[in-house]
């Protein structure tokens, strides 16, 4: 599994991380998606490499502002 951390702003509410969740959750490959308001993370879980530009994207379409840059990770 691989997991991407992306720093995303704007976000200040259980409400919010519940959008990015739900916009997040519809990216082709997608299994997990963890988002905090206050960490200003979003966690992404995948068996392979995520879409980072669906991903991007999604945030965006969510109403938030999304790093490029996103920290990938590898676990067994």
């Amino acid at each position: 599994m691989i997991t991407t951390v992306y720093k995303v702003t704007g976000m200040t509410c259980g409400h919010c991380e519940a959008a990015v969740r739900e916009e997040v959750s519809t990216v082709a490959g997608v299994d997990t998606v963890e988002a905090s308001a206050a960490a200003g993370t979003l966690t992404v879980t995948s068996a392979d490499v995520p879409d980072h530009a669906g991903v991007i994207a999604a945030v965006r379409e969510a109403g938030y502002t999304v790093e490029p840059q996103p920290t990938d990770s590898r676990t067994a």
